[in-house]
């Protein structure tokens, strides 16, 4: 692979890198390093130092093609589902408790990249994507709003829905993010009309896909009587 075409691949790795929400100099830092010209004569070339995190996108976004892009797809590919196999394994013996812990900071992360992806879509401000998020609940939860799903479980004003669901529930609402998020990124969702109805049907597919498997209906779920709040700090005290 010559180096411009090379280049062209960590142009595109580091505008996926944005626009997943992480800074592109934290996991692209350039430098250049001196290379030999002949006898005595050396000339400064541009290089850069990769993250693991790059270097996925990176091979994420090359030419399958080319021996060591291939080569490094396949290395990712195995190390993800080795890691979604130990999740597994230590997800089944958390308590719940634990998976809800567990549950509630995925959904954190993977609501920033939402947001993230939701920005790209041109959704700006705090009330245009409070609009969004609304769609996918409604989606999720069959018509119900975000204030209807805060009503129904007798949430004060201050207390955030998914800090007061159990881990089935938790699960429900991750996947439905991680998929909008992708749907956003992978369809170039334009405008806040497009991103509400990809939420919303993205919602709506996740709530079919329980029907079918004779699940629970989110809403019909119990509402813990603990908040995540109050199992944080009572690990808190737990000793070290």
């Amino acid at each position: 692979m010559r180096w411009r075409n090379f280049l062209q691949v960590i142009d595109k790795a580091k505008v996926a890198c944005e626009r997943s929400g992480h800074r592109v100099r934290d996991h692209f830092v350039e430098l250049d390093k001196m290379v030999p010209l002949g006898p005595g004569a050396m000339r400064s070339v541009a290089d850069y130092r990769l993250s693991r995190y790059a270097c996925y996108l990176i091979v994420q976004n090359g030419d399958p093609s080319k021996t060591v892009i291939a080569n490094g797809q396949t290395y990712f590919a195995l190390q993800t589902r080795r890691q979604e196999l130990g999740d597994e394994k230590a997800f089944a013996g958390m308590s719940e408790d634990q998976r809800r812990l567990m549950l509630r900071g995925e959904l954190t992360h993977h609501t920033k990249a939402l947001g993230a992806a939701a920005r790209v879509a041109g959704v700006t401000t705090a009330m245009d994507y409070a609009v969004v998020q609304d769609h996918g609940y409604r989606g999720l939860y069959g018509g119900l709003s975000a204030k209807d799903i805060h009503i129904r479980k007798r949430l004060k004003k201050s207390q955030k829905i998914l800090d007061h669901m159990g881990s089935t529930e938790l699960a429900a609402n991750l996947f439905r993010a991680t998929q909008t998020e992708e749907k956003l990124r992978r369809d170039g969702v334009a405008g806040k009309q497009r991103a509400n109805q990809t939420h919303l049907d993205v919602g709506t597919k996740v709530r079919e896909t329980i029907q079918e498997l004779g699940g629970t209906m989110p809403e019909a779920l119990p509402t813990p009587e603990t908040s995540i709040q109050q199992l944080e700090r009572a690990q808190r005290k737990l000793p070290q």
